[in-house]
């Protein structure tokens, strides 16, 4: 399923191609596609120079809002102290595939960032998997955003309802697929529930939707829980508007980002 899914949005990448590398990958039917991840860190510029180095991320901007581009998702970094890391809140970590694991370490470790396994400990406490794919064509593209919930399957149908995501599977866990890329769910271990997203490493989890306004609309009257409402923001080109997942995920939802 997962091999389907990439294939097809790496497809989309090699065909729609207007910059220096591909961008987002294709809407699904209800008009979204995962669009970018959200970091606060207090040093951005260390954080930033990671994913130009080693990662290959491109600058760009959107208004006065700068952007790290890479194939299938935006990093945009604010330079904020995260309350604490990735690990442990509902988004325990963000995913890569990778052409070449060897290649993309020693990158790692020419900037003394460790990498145990196939985790990177990046700065601020944010987690990063590395998949080598050696089929693919691109070094590095966007896999995966992965989820920690007390009741996966629960959340996984919440991300399919609301976002129109396919349901898939991988490594025998719930995912929720987005043409190439996707959303999964690891079980939570302990008592404690996982901490909501706000303030964390990653603050929050992007998607960018066609027509938004009118995708919030129905996204209110289904229940689904407003954080900021539909706003047009013109210092950045952007339309946007925020949403809390039932398990306390902050999600931004944006119109313009793809093609930036």
């Amino acid at each position: 399923m997962r091999k389907q899914f990439l294939f097809a949005g790496l497809a989309v990448f090699f065909f729609t191609r207007t910059q220096a590398f591909p961008q987002l990958v294709a809407p699904n039917d209800n008009g979204v596609a995962i669009g970018h991840i959200h970091l606060y860190s207090k040093d951005p510029d260390a954080q930033k120079k990671i994913w130009t180095d080693a990662f290959g991320a491109q600058v760009t901007k959107t208004g006065t809002l700068e952007l790290l581009r890479l194939p299938g998702v935006f990093i945009i970094i604010s330079k904020m102290e995260p309350s604490a890391g990735s690990v442990g809140s509902t988004v325990d970590h963000i995913g890569f595939s990778v052409k070449d694991l060897n290649e993309m370490k020693a990158k790692l470790a020419a900037l003394n960032v460790e990498v145990q396994g196939p985790f990177v400990s990046m700065p601020d406490g944010l987690r990063v998997e590395l998949l080598e794919e050696k089929n693919q064509t691109l070094p590095v593209v966007m896999h995966h955003i992965h989820l920690t919930a007390q009741q996966g399957e629960v959340l996984r149908q919440w991300y399919v309802k609301t976002f129109g995501a396919e349901a898939g599977s991988r490594r025998n866990l719930p995912s929720a697929m987005f043409f190439g890329n996707e959303v999964d769910f690891l079980p939570a271990t302990g008592a404690a529930a996982p901490a909501p997203t706000k303030g964390r490493a990653i603050d929050h989890i992007g998607f960018e939707v066609k027509n938004l306004e009118e995708f919030m609309k129905k996204l209110q009257a289904s229940g689904v829980t407003i954080e900021i409402p539909y706003r047009d923001v013109p210092n950045i080109g952007l339309k946007i508007g925020f949403i809390t997942d039932p398990a306390g995920t902050r999600i931004e939802l944006t119109e313009g980002l793809r093609g930036k």
